[in-house]
């Protein structure tokens, strides 16, 4: 008889908002001060008001997705079984770009940030050494991690606490916060510019649906994390933005890119802006950390499903119960911050987060209102007008990419459809059933199989 390992139910709701938190990273805030505040024209507090409305569109569907399928397979899982199997591979496979790059990013940022402080210490020392460290600390387990998360993620929080009391000392009786949503001097299409890009901060908050195996009750946390994560990034962005607009309406900035280090500096002075460092340092950690999970666990869904090789992606440690080959092999690819540019590596992640956020979008429409035929007048608004709004807005976003990141998208999708094809021909070679036609609704009795309930 084989002993079935299962990924392992033991993550609480606050669990999986912080290790949602961790990925979003609040300190994102300050990476991007710069860009979103020329985007804007200044205009910070009514670009990050709309790029909240906007992404609560999307934040709903994700809810509403899980809670109709409870598993660790996010956007693939949703548009495969909601609209269609292949659909749902084409997904996945964009999706994968989000998550692999992700890493990336966080052990290029960190060697870069940390090579800047320490010189005479290449950057590929700090890459390598994050990589094992997040390797490492992932496959211990993912409540180890979610652990580790909360404490740096409340860090970030107080620094940004810290900031807008700072703030806070110099406001005067004469100051009026509705005044700045008012004003008409900077028109509302570039303040829809900003937001377009400000929606980028809030990338991340999907990442929990692909811990809901791992998660007590997750029909009912998973979708009130989403809800959590959201309004609490909004919150951590909104404050400072509105602050900082009625204190210094006319900002001048002398390096965009370390506009944030600049702002800091200016309202915190030399001691705030050296702590700023080291929690910036922090909140990078726990990004990759988060991304390491995620990416493991997607690889995970779709090993179980056969459509990457199952041997291999669909094994748990048997003491870990986590998913260490996809862990390792995360861990391999994340080298390539070694040679990669970050401007290449952010281009993948928002083609594939924006990919995967339209089709959840429609996946509501396609699961309650078509499939289940759910169209009362208030299934209709909850089912087809929210998820189109948020499909819609999605959409836009997609245009506004440019040219490089839509081709570098396009290349990656020829090559997962390449290999479904070899893939199929392969399997049906070998006389196999193609897994991704349909998932078996009880779980295999396998090492790789998962417990429900």
């Amino acid at each position: 008889m084989t002993n079935e390992v299962s990924l392992r139910k033991s993550l609480s709701l606050y669990q999986v908002v912080y290790m949602g938190l961790a990925w979003m990273t609040p300190m994102i805030y300050f990476s991007i001060y710069g860009i979103a505040y020329e985007n804007a024209h200044g205009m910070l507090a009514q670009a990050y008001l709309l790029a909240f409305i906007a992404i609560f569109f999307t934040a709903y569907s994700y809810g509403v997705m899980s809670k109709t399928f409870p598993t660790s397979g996010s956007a693939y899982t949703y548009t495969q079984k909601s609209i269609h199997p292949y659909l749902g591979f084409l997904v996945g496979w964009a999706l994968l770009l989000d998550y692999f790059f992700s890493p990336i990013i966080a052990c290029l940022t960190f060697g870069i940030y940390l090579h800047a402080q320490f010189p005479s210490i290449p950057a590929y020392v700090w890459i390598i050494g994050l990589n094992i460290v997040l390797g490492a600390v992932n496959m211990i387990g993912i409540k180890f991690s979610a652990n580790i998360s909360k404490l740096f993620v409340w860090i970030q929080i107080l620094f940004i606490a810290v900031f807008c009391f700072f703030l806070a000392r110099n406001l005067t009786g004469d100051v009026h916060p509705m005044g700045l949503f008012i004003q008409n001097d900077v028109p509302f299409s570039a303040i829809l510019a900003g937001a377009s890009m400000i929606c980028f901060s809030f990338l991340g908050f999907d990442t929990v649906t692909t811990m809901s195996e791992e998660t007590v009750n997750a029909k009912k946390t998973i979708p009130r994390a989403i809800m959590i994560i959201i309004v609490t990034a909004s919150i951590l962005y909104l404050v400072p933005s509105v602050l900082t607009q009625l204190i210094y309406p006319h900002l001048t900035l002398v390096n965009v890119d370390s506009a944030g280090f600049e702002i800091v500096k200016l309202v915190g002075g030399a001691a705030l802006s050296s702590v700023f460092i080291t929690v910036l340092i922090l909140a990078i950690f726990t990004q990759g950390l988060s991304s390491v999970t995620s990416v493991s666990r997607l690889l995970y869904v779709m090993g179980r499903d056969s459509i990457l090789p199952k041997r291999v992606f669909a094994f748990l440690h048997p003491k870990f119960n986590t998913p260490v080959i996809n862990i390792a092999i995360v861990s391999c690819v994340s080298l390539l911050a070694l040679a990669i540019s970050l401007d290449s590596a952010v281009k993948f992640v928002n083609f594939g987060a924006l990919t995967a956020f339209f089709f959840v979008n429609i996946s509501v429409i396609a699961q309650k209102y078509i499939k289940e035929k759910q169209r009362s007048v208030k299934h209709t608004f909850l089912y087809l007008a929210l998820p189109l709004a948020g499909a819609g807005f999605i959409g836009y976003l997609l245009s506004l990419l440019d040219l490089d990141a839509l081709w570098m998208g396009g290349v990656w999708l020829i090559i997962g459809i390449m290999y479904h094809l070899i893939w199929k021909k392969v399997s049906s070679g070998a006389g196999t059933v193609l897994a991704p036609m349909s998932i078996p609704h009880k779980p295999m009795r396998t090492s790789g199989s998962i417990k429900q309930g």
